[in-house]
């Protein structure tokens, strides 16, 4: 995918619109609207702040990697430093568990996104209307993807080069757009009240985090980049920069531009609502067929990142081997399947705010781990220990902050999403402990019952 060289590897611009494109769609067309609602005028400084505890999120990944001889993600940088692969395979799980949320929530704004391209009429004419039709559309987007994956279909490199290139092309023409719109009516707001109030714009930005992971699908790919050394550092922070101009722009003007409860009523679709009074109709059009390209492709890359991700993991024996076959050409086809079954489940019956929340606290879980493994290595000469400490104290500020605003706001998704969070460390628990539960088990055993073993 993307620019390549003549060897077929991927030079900047190549290695830079694959972690661009990962991270415009999630930020933009899924999770804006949510931080709107929470942040108001001041979502740009919400977004701001999650990029810029991301980019310390990455400091730490780039420096364990160059440091290390495994190159690789979080597993594998867990694995070589701690030599622990039980730690390394709950992270691991709970890396997929963000992956699996990541595509419900790419999944939900795709289907938002269809429902609003569909004639009224149709609407209408179905039961239940869009509370039915959002839901299939959704789930319809995940199994594409799915075919496509197991048949092999995958994105050209010069497809997904211009696709990102006219994501990026329009957000920029219709918020250019809108903020000279805005500044002719008087009406731009910046949200510095609600910045000198902290409260919503740091709850804000803790919801926003899962909008900023697209930059580690990279760390899965180096085999493919050219010049990886130098190339990777200077790809996946130039594509954070980049994002977070085009989220922080797109964030002031749909703030500006639409009304609170527009934005709430439908948050998936905040920037085609708030394009709609500057251009009309086409204008609507335009960002929503946008918002299903950069939503479709982020489906399918996550969808195919995450399924070689899992394979790797199941090579490693951290997965059973019924998940996927470890030997087999490109993404395994059960896992494919599986992930897919699992993201249809979630988009299917999570609401936006429940998907987003867990998602970000999946990430927020992972990022904060890999920090704090940055921290233990700061005796490295090239490790300084300012950004891995700022990264790990920001991801588990903003795990705290996640759970107190949906405590406050939104009980029942606390609920959802505490439950959700207990079951997968369960599951992991069950599947890496076994062995020492089944010991535990078998000894107390012994001790009730003299004899029995």
């Amino acid at each position: 995918m993307g620019e390549t060289s003549d060897d077929g590897r991927l030079g900047l611009f190549g290695a830079v619109s694959i972690s661009v494109g990962g991270m415009i769609g999630g930020g933009v067309f899924a999770v804006l609207g949510v931080v709107a609602t929470i942040a108001g005028a001041a979502s740009w400084a919400a977004f701001t702040l999650a990029s810029l505890v991301s980019l310390c999120v990455a400091y730490s990944y780039l420096k364990l990697n160059a440091m290390g001889d495994n190159r690789g993600g979080s597993v594998s940088q867990l694995e070589e430093y701690l030599d622990d692969a039980s730690v390394a395979g709950m992270v691991g799980w709970t890396l997929l568990v963000g992956y699996v949320g990541a595509m419900a929530m790419y999944a939900y704004a795709f289907g938002s996104f269809s429902v609003a391209l569909t004639p009224p009429s149709l609407v209408d004419a179905v039961p239940l209307g869009e509370g039915l039709l959002r839901p299939v559309f959704s789930v319809l987007a995940v199994v594409l993807f799915v075919v496509l994956n197991v048949l092999g279909a995958r994105a050209t490199g010069l497809s997904e080069e211009v696709l990102v290139v006219a994501k990026v092309a329009v957000l920029l023409a219709f918020g250019g757009l809108g903020l000279w719109y805005g500044v002719q009516q008087g009406s731009m707001e910046y949200g510095f009240e609600q910045i000198r109030s902290v409260t919503p714009v740091v709850m804000a930005t803790a919801v926003s985090f899962v909008s900023f992971q697209g930059w580690q699908l990279l760390m899965y790919d180096q085999d493919s980049i050219r010049d990886v050394e130098t190339t990777l550092p200077r790809a996946i922070y130039a594509s954070i920069l980049i994002t977070i101009l085009v989220d922080g722009l797109i964030a002031v003007v749909v703030t500006s531009l639409a009304a609170p409860d527009v934005i709430q009523q439908h948050p998936e679709r905040a920037l085609a609502l708030a394009v709609e009074p500057v251009v009309g109709g086409i204008g609507f059009t335009v960002v929503a067929v946008a918002a299903l390209f950069s939503t479709g492709s982020a489906i399918n890359g996550t969808l195919f990142s995450a399924a070689n991700f899992a394979k790797g993991m199941v090579g490693d024996g951290l997965l059973p081997d019924e998940t996927g076959r470890a030997s087999a050409d490109g993404a395994p086809q059960r896992t494919v399947l599986l992930l897919g079954v699992v993201a249809a489940v979630f988009t299917a019956y999570g609401s936006l705010d429940a998907i987003t929340s867990f998602g970000s606290l999946a990430f927020m879980s992972v990022f904060g781990a890999m920090c704090a493994l940055a921290v233990s290595e700061r005796d490295h000469e090239s490790v300084h220990p300012l950004p891995p400490a700022v990264g790990a104290v920001g991801c588990a500020a903003f795990a705290v902050l996640l759970g107190v605003h949906l405590w406050n706001a939104e009980r029942g998704t606390f609920w959802a999403v505490l439950l959700l969070a207990v079951a997968v460390h369960a599951v992991e628990l069950l599947y890496f402990e076994r062995e020492s539960i089944v010991d535990g088990v078998e000894h107390a055993e012994d001790l009730l019952v003299p004899g029995s073993g």
